[in-house]
């Protein structure tokens, strides 16, 4: 697996989340950005395990993602975050994410992984990027795919 190319394909499903409307849409990026426009997907550190299964056959990666929404209305910001972090709905990114696994049989991510999952949601909390504060919290994703 090459990471570039699975942070790039995690942030492209990310956009298919709908947002209500009067709401600014979703910015995705596959990368920490210089600069956010909120409300703003990126994907940002991952770790990977190496070697899960015999001769090379399967690493394991695991992204930490997050989600950046303007503090223009504490409470606003907040319920929208909250539609974001849904499991389900047209505003889930967990829904629009898993989209990506692909039918069943199918390679996840366009063929770039055998499979994906968003394990979890933490750090629901401020967050400061380039000195704006945002609410915010973490995507915890996990994603598996043959070892290059």
């Amino acid at each position: 697996m090459q990471p570039s190319a699975i942070r790039d394909a995690i942030a492209d499903a990310a956009r298919a989340v709908v947002l209500p409307e009067g709401i600014a849409k979703l910015t995705c990026t596959g990368y920490v950005p210089d600069a956010v426009t909120a409300p703003h997907f990126f994907v940002g550190e991952y770790t990977v395990d190496f070697d899960k299964a015999m001769g090379r056959s399967l690493d394991e990666l695991e992204l930490t993602c997050r989600v950046l929404v303007s503090r223009a209305d504490d409470r606003s910001a907040q319920v929208i975050l909250d539609g974001l972090l849904a499991g389900a709905g047209p505003a889930s990114l967990k829904a629009a994410i898993e989209a990506a696994r692909g039918a069943p049989g199918e390679y996840a991510l366009g063929g770039l992984a055998h499979d994906l999952h968003v394990k979890r949601v933490q750090g629901y909390r401020w967050y400061e990027h380039q000195g704006t504060q945002y609410v915010g919290a973490e995507l915890i994703i996990q994603v598996i795919g043959e070892g290059d």
